[in-house]
């Protein structure tokens, strides 16, 4: 995707606590996999962080992210959004990562990279439009985090990010530094 307009504003991205599927090595996409008792405890570490400002909670419909939400952020509510959940690997949902393809094929039954693009696009888009004054704190998935790099960091999708640690998008110019919090 090229010449899309950026999100009016910061944002802030958080993966999810450590999966089953990320403890195994497997391919989870839109496989709802549970979190571990270490993907649990990275989420309840959240609940300990200082927020710079008030934040606007959402989370991807897969259980991976609301359990991350009800336990990083107890008490709070949150908006899931469609837009939000990890790619559709298709054929290859739970095989071994080392079975994942490259990330533009498009997998047989599955999502294309640039379909993912664009719905992560719209996605981050309305739900910082909609945050008020509020920082827009969206918990997802690597896949999400990688493509919002590409859209808008001028870099490349990066390294898989690391579970339950907030990245930071700030606003500088027409592009987005990706820090984390």
């Amino acid at each position: 995707m090229t010449d899309v307009a950026p999100p009016p504003r910061s944002f802030c991205l958080i993966r999810h606590g450590e999966t089953t599927a990320n403890a195994d090595g497997c391919i989870a996409g839109r496989t709802d996999v549970a979190l571990t008792e270490r993907g649990r405890a990275q989420a309840r570490a959240l609940a300990d962080r200082a927020w710079p400002m008030r934040i606007a909670l959402y989370s991807s419909p897969l259980s991976r992210a609301r359990e991350t939400c009800d336990l990083g952020f107890p008490g709070l509510a949150f908006t899931c959004h469609d837009g939000l959940r990890e790619r559709d690997w298709g054929v290859f949902e739970g095989r071994p990562l080392a079975d994942q393809p490259r990330r533009e094929d498009t997998p047989e039954a599955g999502e294309c990279w640039p379909g993912m693009q664009a719905r992560v696009h719209q996605a981050i888009c309305e739900i910082c439009a909609a945050s008020g004054a509020a920082l827009p704190v969206l918990v997802c998935h690597s896949g999400v985090i990688r493509a919002a790099r590409l859209l808008w960091t001028g870099g490349g999708v990066g390294a898989r990010p690391a579970n339950a640690v907030p990245i930071l998008f700030q606003r500088s110019g027409g592009q987005f530094e990706e820090k984390e919090l």
